[in-house]
C-alpha cells in the first residue's frame, strides 16, 4: 500500500506540473477586431505587392486566408498567375486582408503574416498558411501551426513571437478591411481590377483577359 500511495504521488505531481505547463505556456493572442485604425496603421503601407512598380495594370485581391475558396485560387491559379503575369510585368499585384467574421482564425492568420513581413518572408509564410488551412482551420489553437510555417520559412523566432504577442498589426488588418468594404466588397475572393469588382475564383486566363481588355496596347508589345 506504501508504494501504491508513493507511485499515486509521483502521479499527482507530474500532472500537477505537466498542468502548471499548460497554464503558463505562451498562448495565441486574441487579434482585436473593429479597432480604431491610426496614421501609423497605414503610413507607407498599400498591401502586400508582388510585381514591377510600372505594371500597366493593377490586380487587388480581398482575401481571407480561412477561406476555403482563396485557399483554392492560391493553390491552383496563382502560380500561373505568378508566372504569366505578374513576373512577365504585366499585372502588379497587391494583396488585402478582408477577414470574414464567421472565420475564427482569420486574424490571427493575417496578424501571422504580418509578422513575417517584418523579416521580408510575407509570401513565403503566406503560401504556408493557405496551404495548410485545412489543417489549422480545425486546430485548437492555430498559432501554434503559424509559428511553424514561420520556422520552416527561416523566422527569428523570438522576434515573431513578440510581434504577435504585441498584436500590433491589428490596425493594419483592419485598415484593409475597411478599404475592401469602402470598395464594396462582401465576399472572398474578391479582385479589383480597373475600378471594378470581380467576385470568386477567376482562372488565370480570365484575369489575363481583364488585363488586356484594360491595357491592350501595353499587352500587344508583351
Amino acid at each position: 500500500m506504501n508504494r501504491f500511495f508513493v507511485v499515486l504521488g509521483a502521479v499527482g505531481a507530474v500532472g500537477a506540473v505537466a498542468i502548471g505547463w499548460m497554464l503558463m505556456r505562451p498562448t495565441s493572442p486574441s487579434i482585436p477586431a473593429n479597432v480604431t485604425v491610426t496614421a501609423s496603421d497605414t503610413a507607407g503601407f498599400r498591401g502586400y505587392v508582388l510585381g514591377r512598380a510600372d505594371a500597366p495594370v493593377e490586380v487587388v485581391e480581398y482575401a481571407d486566408y480561412q477561406c476555403p475558396a482563396c485557399a483554392q485560387f492560391e493553390a491552383v491559379q496563382f502560380p500561373d498567375v505568378r508566372q504569366r503575369l505578374i513576373e512577365s510585368g504585366r499585372v502588379r499585384w497587391r494583396y488585402r486582408d478582408f477577414p470574414l467574421d464567421q472565420h475564427r482564425w482569420a486574424r490571427l492568420a493575417a496578424h501571422a503574416a504580418a509578422c513575417a513581413d517584418e523579416q521580408g518572408r510575407f509570401w513565403d509564410v503566406h503560401a504556408l498558411i493557405y496551404a495548410g488551412q485545412a489543417d489549422w482551420e480545425r486546430s485548437g489553437d492555430a498559432g501554434d501551426l503559424f509559428a511553424s510555417y514561420g520556422d520552416q520559412a527561416g523566422l527569428d523566432r523570438a522576434k515573431y513571437d513578440a510581434c504577435m504577442q504585441s498584436t500590433r498589426h491589428a490596425g493594419r488588418i483592419q485598415a484593409s478591411l475597411n478599404e475592401g468594404m469602402a470598395a464594396g466588397v462582401s465576399s472572398t475572393p474578391t479582385f479589383l481590377i480597373g475600378g471594378r469588382l470581380f467576385a470568386g475564383i477567376l482562372a488565370a486566363d480570365r484575369l489575363k483577359q481583364i488585363a488586356d481588355s484594360i491595357a491592350p496596347v501595353a499587352s500587344a508589345a508583351k
